[in-house]
């Protein structure tokens, strides 16, 4: 009985991948690379298959498959040797694969007959037992169709060496049902064996009767005396017929022998045959045995997760009994508290009644506070800004002082010069008019000193009121930078003295709150006797908590927006200074200059002086002069131009800061009238605050913002 090599194969790629190899072993095609197989053979005995020889074995052959053949065939033989030297298990050629068709192809036919040898050395090895107990944890179709390969291979090459004790360790069930399939198989085989020497009996007496035939025909041939032919020829074919006779004879008695043989095994195979039923019937009672010992065991294990199950579903049972006893104390006592408080809301209400009369005195009380507060507050930043524009007007004007001095110091310095430049105009005027016979034109005296002087002096003349022009320039745009720059800050500098002044204000907002809430706590502590409600006190501790932390975090909000603003006004202040700096640079340049135009004008005067001063016709004023009272009037018609743009920049900046307090104002007034609707809706308000929240939104946004801003200015009343 035959088993299938396809369904074989891959029952044996199942058992192949309990021995957890590196190489994936999953498909015919994992396996015709040869390398799984290597590394299971390694586990069966490493002693023979080592190391070594696994090493030349687990070269990636690729998509060749030449290469996978060449190491197939490197394994069947190293497997057939094994089995040959060591287990003593020769290997007949029916049971040897094809290697070539496993590389090329992954047969599965081919497959199946290598890892049946495979399996063959893993039930015969030492380790036997070992692998044994891997095969009965597969399951059970795995099982069987093992097994029959196992019987197989056994049957076909040692009959004999395949027993019960090759199975010792086997469990009760399991070694049950594997006799039981083995002698069925048996019987089967037997059966066939004995069909087919009753066919081989009836071909032998057929060829017994057709030579009984022949030899009476041969017998009657030789009986004949007239029979054709020499008698030579006649006697030796009598003599070949009866060799052939007697050669048939024997064959008979021989098949006859055989045949007896045959019977009386038969015979003993029918006796065997009726043993092997009668314990095939056993055995099928046995595992009919079995199997309902199975079934019970199996509702007895559901019987037992039952009970588990109830038990655990009595214990939550229980369990909630419990809580449930103590939810009904807990909703006897929460009754009784109920009624407790219903007594005390009873009481509360009658003292709301009587305190109703108060209310409304004190509302208006209230209001006049928060409306004198609102002034006095509106007061007291109207005083901060005009401190604010009272001390930037005295730095305006210290800073406008300071440049008139220095205008007047340099026109002092440009009088001097002038007055010096007319002494040396009128000294050679005198010489003219006591030489009559001198040219009198000024444009002679001009070309004779142009003349007279050095070309070099002439050059560095020009080079010097070209330089001075360029500075007077660069001076003029760095002085317009400087007044922008300085324009910014004072901006930035007002914009930081408001959020001060708020910031300040808020402080003392804070201060106030802190004490209204001390005032509170030693009230509460003054009152512990008196019958108030505790939840009444503690939501005004906490509406007064919450106004404290919204101060805080508009002072926080203050405080971040003045640090954003810092950064700025020192960037303008460093700017500022470096601007200074350079000119303080660029005036230390221009007098130098100055005096260095000075000393050139001091040496042409003494050379002109020196060279023939009676030739010299009175002459105008020098073109020096001429530049000098040039830059003057330049110098009068920037000043004039600077007092205009002073004053524009001046109303300018009133305007900006108007609408920048205004803006600011309306800011604030928009945050409060926010907040206070987002504390409306957030909170649960009590008839109290729901009363002064009406109050406050009958007074409008003027109300509201002199009741966050309580006494911001008392320190500076």
């Amino acid at each position: 009985m035959s088993v299938d090599k396809a369904e074989l194969c891959a029952s044996l790629l199942t058992w192949l991948q309990t021995f957890q190899v590196p190489s994936p072993c999953a498909s015919p095609q994992d396996l015709s690379s040869g390398l799984p197989i290597a590394h299971v053979l390694n586990k069966i005995d490493p002693s023979w298959f080592n190391e070594a020889w696994l090493q030349g074995i687990l070269e990636d052959p690729g998509p060749n498959w030449r290469l996978k053949v060449n190491k197939l065939e490197k394994i069947l033989q190293s497997l057939v040797e094994y089995s040959q030297d060591v287990l003593g298990h020769p290997v007949s050629e029916e049971h040897l694969p094809d290697v070539s068709l496993i590389g090329e192809f992954s047969d599965p036919a081919e497959l199946g007959k290598l890892l049946q040898l495979l399996l063959s050395c893993a039930i015969s090895c030492e380790k036997k037992q070992e692998h044994i107990q891997r095969i009965m944890t597969l399951e059970e179709s795995v099982q069987h169709i093992v097994m029959e390969a196992i019987q197989e291979l056994m049957t076909k090459d040692t009959p004999d060496t395949l027993s019960a004790e090759t199975y010792g360790n086997f469990d009760a069930q399991s070694r049950r049902y594997y006799f039981l399939s083995e002698e069925a198989e048996e019987g089967d085989e037997l059966r066939q064996h004995c069909l087919d020497l009753e066919r081989q009996l009836v071909l032998l007496s057929e060829e017994k009767q057709s030579l009984t035939q022949e030899n009476a025909t041969l017998r009657e041939r030789v009986g004949r005396p007239e029979a054709e032919g020499a008698p030579g020829l006649t006697a030796k074919k009598l003599l070949l017929l009866q060799s052939q006779l007697e050669q048939v004879q024997e064959e008979n008695f021989r098949l006859e022998s055989s045949r007896e043989d045959e019977r009386l095994r038969c015979a003993e195979l029918e006796r065997e045959v009726t043993e092997l039923q009668q314990r095939n019937q056993a055995l099928t009672s046995l595992a009919q045995e079995a199997q309902a010992l199975k079934d019970e065991m199996d509702e007895l294990r559901q019987s037992s997760e039952r009970a588990g199950q109830l038990e655990a579903t009595l214990n939550s049972c229980r369990r909630r009994l419990g809580e449930l006893r103590e939810l009904r104390r807990q909703v006897r006592q929460l009754e009784e508290r109920n009624a407790g408080h219903a007594e005390r809301t009873r009481q509360l209400e009658e003292e709301l009644r009587r305190a109703g009369s108060l209310r409304a005195q004190l509302e208006a009380q209230r209001r006049q506070v928060q409306e004198l507060q609102g002034q006095r507050q509106e007061e007291a930043m109207k005083a901060e800004k005009w401190l604010f524009e009272c001390r930037n007007l005295e730095e305006k004007y210290e800073s406008v002082t300071k440049e008139k001095e220095r205008l007047l110091a340099e026109r002092d310095s440009l009088r001097e010069a002038n007055e010096e430049l007319r002494c040396v105009q009128l000294q050679p005027r005198g010489l003219t008019q006591a030489d009559p016979s001198s040219d009198p034109r000024p444009s002679g005296l001009e070309n004779l000193a142009a003349e007279i002087l050095p070309a070099e002096l002439r050059e560095t003349l020009l080079r010097l009121q070209l330089e001075n022009k360029r500075l007077c320039q660069q001076e003029a745009a760095d002085r317009e930078r400087q007044e922008e720059l300085q324009r910014h800050l004072e901006e930035a500098n007002r914009a930081r003295h408001g959020l001060e002044t708020q910031h300040r204000l808020n402080q003392q907002q804070l201060s106030e709150l802190q004490a209204q809430v001390e005032d509170l706590q030693k009230a509460l502590q003054d009152q512990g006797g008196k019958t108030e409600d505790p939840t009444l006190l503690k939501r005004k501790l906490e509406e007064h908590l919450q106004k404290l932390q919204e101060v805080d975090l508009e002072l926080q909000r203050k405080r971040e927006y003045i640090e954003e603003l810092e950064p700025p006004s020192d960037s303008s202040t460093r700017r500022i200074e470096e601007l200074q700096n350079n000119l303080q640079k660029k005036d230390a340049d221009l007098r130098a200059m100055e005096e260095r135009y000075r000393r050139y004008v001091d040496k042409a005067r003494t050379v002109i002086q020196t060279l023939e001063p009676k030739q010299r016709p009175p002459a105008g004023p020098p073109p020096e002069l001429h530049a000098l009272r040039t830059q003057l009037r330049e110098r009068d018609v920037r000043l004039r131009h600077l007092e205009m743009d002073f004053e524009k920049s001046r109303s300018q900046r009133e305007q900006e800061e108007k609408l920048l307090i205004r803006a600011w104002y309306n800011m604030g007034m928009a945050l409060q009238q926010r907040a206070g609707e987002e504390r409306a809706s957030a909170h649960a308000q009590s008839f109290l605050a729901q009363q002064r929240l009406a109050t406050n939104a009958r007074r409008g946004p003027l109300g509201r913002l002199a009741s966050l801003n309580l006494r911001p200015t008392d320190k500076h009343c």
